[in-house]
């Protein structure tokens, strides 16, 4: 017994050895898939906006079928999600055609890779009873809220162009949208050109001068899309095709049977966006949700959207709000986590 012990310690001193010069070669080897596994998580930065994506967030279906770890973060305006993602803490975003444009005027290397909805009349402009504003051209020396570089705010700047009012005939207020409802209250300001559920609140005791379809008819539609950092989307494309799957798939079940007021997902919807339950519902009928075929036509993701950019980013530089424009807006358009969704 007593000769086996010397041999018994020399053979775990050998083993530790060998265990000891070969674990670098062993978590080199492993590294590459531990990494992986920690990568396996997104920022995404979110608004108000009422849109059926909100009772998907809410569902957790989408840390479900990706199995990634997903960081909801709430912003007051698309301003405030491109500045997010420019600082490299937000990888995709909420943002309206405006401020994406601007964004890739600026140089910001994202890439719009889903249209989250047009806007068509979920946007308007309001006016404070009693203030005589009948039209936009009365807004004249009148006190405007609006959360710049938004979509709100451009189409504000075209509906004044378009009655012959310059930016000087008016005062504009940047503000996001719980100052505005804020200021409403108080009385502080005359007008305001916002989207729900802020807009539910203002025109109880406002008048609709016009809309964002309104401005869309004269040739300026807008949207509000979904913008991915271009460097983390080539290294997350499956997430990115898993994500457009499921968005399509709850905005068909909403436009299959829009959702009743005591709904689970109106109910998950008003938690996440602060509206009235009881206004949910008429504020989902306000948007026009793309379908998936539809976010690969020519309209949108197939050249549409591009257009749409470019002519904003256009109008934006004409209205100093950007210094230069990019030379080609395309770039900033991806339609192949889309196309591969339809598969």
């Amino acid at each position: 017994m007593d000769s086996e012990r010397p041999r018994s310690s020399l053979r775990r001193s050998v083993a530790r050895a060998i265990l000891t010069a070969l674990t670098p070669l062993i978590l080199g080897i492993l590294a590459p898939g531990l990494a992986g596994a920690a990568e396996k998580s997104v920022t995404f930065a979110h608004q108000d906006m009422v849109v059926p994506f909100r009772a998907l967030m809410a569902s957790g279906a989408i840390e479900k079928a990706t199995g990634y770890t997903v960081t909801w973060r709430k912003f007051g305006g698309g301003g405030d999600v491109i500045r997010a993602m420019a600082s490299g803490n937000v990888q995709i975003g909420e943002a309206g055609s405006s401020p994406i444009a601007a964004a890739a005027s600026q140089g910001l290397d994202i890439q719009l890779f889903w249209i989250l909805d047009e806007i068509a009349d979920a946007e308007q402009l309001v006016a404070r009873n009693g203030t005589g504003i009948q039209s936009v051209a009365d807004l004249r020396g009148k006190t405007v809220a609006v959360p710049f570089v938004s979509t709100s705010h451009y189409q504000l700047i075209a509906a004044l162009a378009d009655a012959g009012l310059s930016q000087k005939d008016v005062t504009i207020l940047n503000m996001r949208p719980p100052e505005i409802a804020a200021a409403w209250e108080r009385g502080d300001i005359d007008a305001t050109f916002i989207w729900d559920p802020v807009l539910a609140r203002v025109k109880k005791s406002g008048t609709v001068v016009m809309s964002a379809g309104d401005i869309a008819r004269k040739g300026k539609a807008t949207f509000d899309g979904l913008v991915v950092d271009r460097a983390w989307a080539a290294q997350n494309r499956d997430f990115l095709v898993t994500l457009v799957k499921l968005i399509a798939a709850e905005d068909a079940a909403y436009a299959a049977k829009p959702w009743a007021a005591g709904s689970p997902e109106v109910k998950a919807v008003a938690k996440i966006t602060g509206a009235d339950p009881a206004e949910v519902p008429a504020s989902l009928v306000s948007y026009r949700f793309p379908t998936l075929d539809a976010q690969a036509s020519p309209a949108w993701l197939g050249g549409g959207a591009a257009k749409a950019l470019t002519e904003t980013a256009e109008f934006l530089k004409a209205q100093g709000r950007v210094q230069a424009l990019a030379p080609d807006y395309g770039r900033f358009v991806i339609g192949d986590y889309v196309a591969t969704a339809r598969q």
